[in-house]
């Protein structure tokens, strides 16, 4: 890979500031929302705090290869992304910022920066399991709609879209190893396994393993099949999800 340009190189304007978070005060629409710059780094990240506790500091990054800025807003229990987003124009970096740090909805703040991409996660303040499995569930087939189609990524979206219908997976929070389907009796940062790993194989077919590498379960024809076998495989009295941490 290249030698990415001195980072004053590429963004002329943020470096006669001084940081990046500079250069974002200095946008009329982010007001007096504070931002912060790291001294390590000042020119390439900044991050914006959340009036809501729910929410962590908004990153902000520069990037390095070429001028373009990249946005994550997590929420704090799991770390796992709410929004996120890529952008040429700084004005609109500070548009999402300010909605963040204000405390507007997920789709408010979309609506505000139309950039921003929600990850189909919902926020759950008090950290229900249960709704922290549902926030999972909706993000990952989100995700498994937006991917480029072809065989393999159709293939998959089906898989997730079965073992979501199946209630006695759907109860279970899922996560995703090198895409392979897999599922826990614990929301994250801790996850607890249970039961078998699903794949959707570039051939068309359906995968099911003790492992997240083998299928050595079976290889099926429909995800539908696919799922019923890992259903049968579930451990007996599983409990309902609780917080993995």
């Amino acid at each position: 890979m290249p030698t990415p340009p001195d980072p004053a190189v590429l963004y002329p304007d943020v470096a006669a500031r001084g940081s990046l978070a500079a250069a974002l005060r200095a946008e009329s629409c982010l007001g007096a929302v504070p931002v912060m710059s790291p001294d390590s780094d000042p020119l390439l990240h900044a991050t914006v705090a959340s009036t809501l506790p729910h929410r962590e500091p908004l990153r902000i990054s520069a990037w390095t290869h070429e001028r373009r800025w990249s946005i994550r807003g997590e929420e704090p229990f799991q770390g796992m992304a709410l929004i996120d987003g890529r952008t040429e124009a700084l004005a609109e970096i500070a548009a999402a910022a300010r909605a963040w740090h204000e405390g507007a909805s997920l789709d408010d703040i979309r609506r505000a920066a139309p950039f921003v991409h929600l990850t189909g996660r919902f926020e759950v303040p008090d950290h229900d399991p249960a709704r922290l499995t549902e926030s999972e569930w909706r993000s990952m087939r989100q995700e498994a709609d937006e991917l480029e189609r072809g065989a393999w990524q159709e293939g998959y979206r089906t898989l997730v879209e079965a073992a979501h219908a199946e209630p006695a997976l759907r109860a279970l929070y899922p996560f995703t190893s090198h895409w392979v389907l897999r599922f826990s009796t614990t929301t994250r940062p801790r996850l607890t396994i249970a039961g078998p790993c699903l794949t959707a194989n570039g051939d068309g077919t359906y995968g099911v393993g003790r492992g997240f590498i083998s299928q050595d379960l079976g290889r099926f024809a429909t995800p539908h099949e696919a799922v019923a076998l890992a259903v049968r495989q579930l451990p007996s009295a599983l409990g309902p999800v609780v917080l993995g941490g």
